[in-house]
């Protein structure tokens, strides 16, 4: 039988399912014992993924182990013809695994399937003006995290962002980030966090820049992170995570207390792989 836990934290309820029979750690063991990773898939990384010649050993080491449990977790769905390949799939659960290195994460939990379009595509978005008239249109999206449990990509877009890895954008890091942030159940610009201190500081730190990026974009200042990030504080968090994996020297540089928030999330410093 299974129990039902609630936990109230900050204000906010947390709902856990504690299930009879073999827990899901004990179940990634298994399949990591029993898993292989190919030198098909080695070269995929090699191919795709920039930052991975770059990770110490012990980190492609981790890399490889949570890959493998990504894609036995997650389903991939191709749409409009597009076809699901081994370089789609490692390529994918390869740059969304590098965001949960160093964590004791659950492997995004609310994620069930990836869709895979082989271009951008076309979501229907219903949007409400001053007035209160609600207007539908088409959004032309390079990616979108949903909270039902999909996250969608186009690939050429993906391919585009492995052929220039350092630019400051990287649609797999941007959706997945969005993952982590709505693990506390809301997209908000906060993802959990251990502590009401970090919590605290978060908040401090992340309203400031935030406020700043939007007032850069008013003024069409440059910014080192997409005027995108100005939309929301959930699209900030997106944002600014695709700029701590993709550019980090001038993050570091120009953004020290913001870095350091981000690196102590991602219990990571992108700074050191280079």
């Amino acid at each position: 039988m299974a129990a039902l836990i609630i936990v109230s934290f900050l204000g906010i309820l947390s709902i856990y399912w504690i299930a009879s029979g073999p827990s899901r750690r004990h179940k990634r063991h298994q399949s990591l014992a029993r898993g292989v990773f190919p030198a098909s898939w080695r070269a995929i990384l090699k191919k795709r993924v920039a930052h991975y010649p770059l990770l110490p050993d012990h980190l492609q080491q981790e890399l490889r182990r949570k890959i493998l449990i990504f894609l036995g977790e997650k389903q991939f769905i191709g749409c409009n013809g597009f076809e699901i390949t081994d370089e789609v799939r490692v390529t994918i659960a390869a740059q969304a695994c590098l965001l949960l290195l160093n964590r004791d994460s659950d492997f995004y939990p609310g994620l069930r399937q990836i869709l895979v379009y082989p271009n951008a595509f076309y979501v229907n978005r219903s949007e409400r003006d001053a007035a209160g008239v609600v207007w539908e249109r088409h959004a032309l999206l390079s990616g979108e995290s949903w909270s039902q449990g999909q996250v969608l990509l186009s690939w050429h877009d993906v391919t585009e962002d492995c052929r220039h890895p350092f630019d400051g954008f990287n649609v797999i890091i941007h959706e997945f980030a969005h993952q982590l942030d709505q693990e506390d159940g809301q997209a908000d610009g906060a993802p959990p966090l251990p502590s009401s201190e970090r919590y605290q500081s978060w908040s401090s730190i992340m309203q400031r820049e935030y406020d700043l990026l939007c007032q850069a974009a008013d003024a069409a200042q440059p910014s080192l992170f997409d005027y995108y990030g100005a939309t929301a504080p959930a699209e900030f968090f997106a944002v600014v995570s695709e700029t701590f994996f993709t550019r980090p020297e001038p993050f570091a540089a120009h953004h020290p207390e913001l870095y350091e928030e981000f690196a102590r999330f991602y219990r990571l410093d992108p700074v050191q792989w280079r």
